[in-house]
């Protein structure tokens, strides 16, 4: 019984997310508050299934981006990166993405797009277009540029936790297919949108006419931010030599801020994106709900039955189910419940398991590009986006994203045949 509703809940809720009737956060709370009302997961277990570590992440480095922001840095950038391409919008679009990928993979995803979506919108108002190709190409780029490293993406930090697999294991297996991917993937949004992305001369002159440091509001302010954000992308790349984890990086380094920039408590706190937290929280416990009922055990077990525990078809079925699952359910979660099954799986088989693990992380982190909740970085360009009144609708970004995302996992798929199976 317990294993139906469960299913029925969580359902129910995407359902409602899909036809977007009522706003995401309180449909994930709502859902999350019945999961634990029913019994089908205890208050400890909901809390325990919530990722505190991606939620004080998200708040730490919203805190810091919120502040310096106020300096006016983001303007500055924005008009010096569309300088250097002379204002053409679809290479402002190609660079975006490009720089997107790299940070995403040097820092993380979610801090990348937490950095790049304001200076996406001081462009697109400028030139007076619509950011919402741009925001489209950023989520994606953001996603498959994570897929790269170590630290880039939470389910490639999960997983070299749990495998010993570390930061030069990743590149070396996953950089080259990603560089294919990302080029692929630019490459035809650049084309799919050559005649969207297009700006009246006029403005693109008038933008090639600002002086970038007059946009600079504040110099001191600017100083100190980007020094508190510079030892925290530090703190980043160096958290497990720390050990410290990525939340508690990104908080020390907005406290710290917040106490040298004297700016207002209560306005800073406000550029928290706090609809954002409550939708990750609620979905956090309902695919909690699914786990603890079995539901997502039984599905990936019965699936993995089907392998006959040889290596290749292993390999496919799980970059192609942790590729659409994670389209559909946060891959944090779903990440989580495989690690132990394929360990599993390989003290049963006694089969490499090595290429196995890229198999899961390239799936579950490319397969965030399938829907608008599929991934961390996704949600919270919604979240931006919602709050400059340019909100993205699930089904338009499904029409971009879904297609786009299938074709990146059959590259994947062909680059670990034949440097892994052949």
């Amino acid at each position: 019984m317990e294993f139906w509703m469960s299913i029925a809940i969580f359902t129910g809720a995407y359902a409602f997310i899909v036809v977007e009737k009522v706003h995401r956060s309180i449909v994930a709370m709502v859902g999350a508050s019945l999961v634990i009302v029913l019994g089908l997961i205890t208050q400890k277990q909901a809390f325990s299934s919530i990722d505190f570590n991606t939620i004080g992440l998200l708040i730490g480095m919203m805190i810091i981006v919120g502040i310096t922001r106020q300096s006016g840095i983001f303007e500055y950038l924005a008009v010096k990166s569309a300088k250097m391409v002379k204002g053409k919008p679809l290479a402002i679009l190609g660079v975006l993405s490009f720089i997107t990928a790299l940070a995403s993979a040097l820092l993380d995803n979610v801090t990348t797009v937490l950095l790049i979506v304001p200076i996406t919108f001081a462009i697109t108002d400028r030139l007076d277009i619509s950011p919402i190709p741009f925001l489209l190409a950023e989520i994606i780029a953001s996603n498959i540029g994570g897929t790269a490293t170590l630290i880039g993406d939470p389910p490639n930090i999960m997983i070299g936790s749990a495998t010993g697999l570390g930061f030069m294991d990743f590149i070396s297996n996953l950089a080259l297919p990603v560089l294919l991917i990302f080029l692929v993937t630019i490459g035809i949004m650049l084309w799919f949108y050559r005649k969207q992305v297009v700006a009246a001369p006029q403005n693109i002159i008038e933008l090639l006419k600002l002086d970038e440091k007059s946009f600079i509001k504040d110099w001191l302010l600017m100083k100190k931010s980007l020094l508190i954000l510079g030892l925290t992308m530090a703190g980043f790349l160096a958290h497990q030599a720390l050990h410290l984890e990525s939340a508690t990086i990104a908080l020390l380094g907005a406290s710290i801020l917040m106490l040298i920039s004297n700016e207002n408590v209560d306005e800073t706190l406000l550029v928290v994106e706090w609809p954002t937290i409550f939708f990750f929280a609620g979905l956090f416990v309902m695919v909690g709900a699914l786990v603890e009922t079995g539901v997502i055990a039984l599905a990936a077990q019965k699936l993995m039955a089907l392998t006959g525990g040889r290596l290749v078809p292993t390999g496919i079925l799980v970059l192609w189910l942790s590729a659409l699952a994670s389209a559909f359910v946060d891959n944090i979660p779903y990440v989580a419940t495989m690690i132990p099954l394929l360990q599993s799986v390989g003290q049963m088989s006694n089969m490499p398991m090595e290429s196995i693990w890229w198999s899961l992380a390239l799936g579950a982190c490319l397969g965030g590009n399938g829907t608008l909740i599929g991934a961390s970085a996704n949600i919270i360009v919604a979240g931006i986006a919602e709050r400059y009144d340019t909100p993205i609708s699930f089904a338009r970004y499904f029409r971009v994203g879904f297609p786009l995302m299938l074709l990146s996992v059959f590259l994947a798929m062909f680059y670990l045949y034949f440097a892994y199976w052949v």
